[in-house]
C-alpha cells in the first residue's frame, strides 16, 4: 500500500516554516494519541503516520531528500534514510554496486576499513501522572516511581565480568558488519557473530548476564507547572532507559491527565460550573455563595432572571502554562423547582397561578413565544 505524501499528511505546504509544522504536528498528535482514543485502531494508525512524516519533515536532511527523491529518499527498505542506503539484505546501495555508484548516488559506500559503532541512546520512557484539577491549576510536586533500565554497576555498562573486558570480534575485526563481494558486487550485513556490537563478551557479568544493563525502580520528583491539562508532557532529560555500550540515557516524559472534578468543568483556560437556584431568587433577585478554587465569592442574581443564563467571574479560571492572561469562570443558574411542598406552599401557589390569570402570558414571554410559533406552525400547515 503506497504511502501518502508527508506534506499532506501534516496538511502543510511544501514551504512551510518548521515553527509552523511543528504546531501542525502537536494539533495532529493530540488529536489522534491512543491515551484519548483508546481501542480505536484508525486513530492509532494515523497518530504513527503523523508521528513519522513530522520524523523526516523535522529533519532538515532527511526532508531535502523527501523533496527531491519522495518516500524512496528516505525509506530504509527502499534505498533511502541518508542517500539511497539500504536494500538487498540490510546493506545500502553504495555497499550492492560499490564505491563508484556510492559517490553518484550520495550512499555511504560501505568498505571493510570502516568501523561500525556499537553505541546506542536509550529508549525513552512515557509515565502517565494523574492530578486532581486544584493541582493541575496552581502547580505541584509529586514523586514517581519507575522501573528502568540502568548501567550495571558491576560491569559499569560493558557487559563483562569485573576484570575482564569485550575483545574485539574476529570475525568482523570490530565493524560490527561483514562485506562479501564477488567481482562488480558486494553486499554488506551484520555480523553473525557479534550481531553487530563489534566485540565479543567472553565472560559474562553475574548480574546483568553480559546485557550491561539491569532493571531498577527508581524514584524522582516531578515539578508540575501550574497551569498544565490533559495531554500536556514534561520531560525529564536523561531519566530514561541507559544507553547501550556507554551510550546517552533516553528521556523520561511525564504524560499529564486531569481527573474530572465534582463541580467545575475546564475547557482550556476557563472554568465552568451549575449553580442552583430558587425560582423565588429567580423572580425577585438575591445574592448567592459561589465557589471558586481560590475559595467563595458573591453573585448577584438580577430580578427575572431565567433558567440557563450565564455569569463570567473575570479571572476566576486558570493561568495558561504558556502564559497569557488567566481565564474565567463562567456560572450557569439553573432554575430549581421546588420538590416536598406542604399543603400550605401549594395552596400559595396556585393563589399565586390565579393572580396570573387575564394577564396572557405577560409574565411568561418565553411562553408566549412559543406558542405563538406552535400557532403560526399550524396554520402554514392548514394553508
Amino acid at each position: 500500500m503506497s504511502k501518502r505524501d508527508y506534506y499532506e499528511v501534516l496538511g502543510i505546504a511544501r514551504d512551510t516554516s518548521d515553527k509552523e509544522m511543528k504546531k501542525a504536528y502537536r494539533r495532529l498528535a493530540m488529536k489522534f494519541h491512543p491515551d484519548r482514543n483508546p481501542g480505536d485502531k484508525e486513530s492509532e494508525d494515523k497518530f504513527k503516520e503523523v508521528n513519522e512524516a513530522f520524523e523526516v519533515l523535522s529533519d532538515p536532511q532527511k526532508r531535502g531528500a523527501y523533496d527531491q527523491y519522495g518516500h524512496a529518499g528516505v525509506d530504509p527498505s527502499m534505498g533511502g534514510a541518508g542517500g539511497f542506503g539500504g536494500g538487498f539484505g540490510g546493506g545500502n546501495f553504495g555497499d550492492i554496486f560499490g564505491d563508484v555508484f556510492g559517490d553518484i548516488f550520495g550512499g555511504s559506500g560501505g568498505g571493510g576499513g570502516r568501523g561500525h559503532s556499537s553505541v546506542q541512546r536509550g529508549a525513552d520512557l512515557r509515565y502517565g501522572l494523574e492530578l486532581e484539577l486544584e493541582e493541575a491549576v496552581r502547580g505541584v510536586e509529586k514523586k514517581i516511581r519507575i522501573p528502568t533500565l540502568v548501567a550495571c554497576k558491576s560491569c559499569y555498562g560493558s557487559g563483562a565480568k569485573k576484570g575482564s573486558s569485550p575483545v574485539t570480534c574476529g570475525t568482523c575485526a570490530g565493524h560490527g558488519q561483514v562485506r562479501m563481494q564477488q567481482g562488480f558486487f558486494a553486499v554488506q550485513q551484520t555480523c553473525p557473530e557479534c550481531h553487530g556490537s563489534g566485540k565479543i563478551i567472553r565472560d559474562p557479568c553475574g548480574d546483568c548476564h553480559g546485557q550491561g544493563r539491569i532493571q531498577e525502580y527508581k524514584t524522582l520528583s516531578v515539578k508540575v507547572p501550574k497551569g498544565v491539562d490533559t495531554g500536556d508532557k514534561i520531560r525529564l532529560t536523561g531519566e530514561g532507559e541507559a544507553g547501550v555500550n556507554g551510550g546517552p540515557s533516553g528521556d523520561l516524559y511525564v504524560q499529564i491527565e486531569v481527573r474530572e472534578h465534582a463541580i467545575f468543568h475546564r475547557d482550556g483556560k476557563h472554568l465552568y460550573c451549575e449553580v442552583p437556584i430558587t425560582f423565588i431568587d429567580a423572580a425577585l433577585g438575591g445574592e448567592l455563595e459561589v465557589p471558586t478554587l481560590d475559595g467563595k465569592v458573591k453573585l448577584k442574581i438580577p430580578a427575572e432572571t431565567q433558567t440557563g443564563k450565564m455569569f463570567r467571574l473575570r479571572n476566576k479560571g486558570v493561568e495558561p502554562v504558556r502564559g497569557g492572561p488567566q481565564g474565567d469562570l463562567i456560572c450557569k443558574v439553573v432554575v430549581e423547582t421546588p420538590v416536598s411542598l406542604t399543603a400550605r406552599q401549594k395552596e400559595l401557589l396556585r393563589e399565586l397561578q390565579t393572580s396570573f390569570e387575564g394577564t396572557g402570558h405577560k409574565h411568561s414571554p418565553q411562553q408566549r413565544s412559543f406558542f405563538d410559533g406552535v400557532k403560526k406552525f399550524f396554520d402554514d400547515m392548514s394553508s
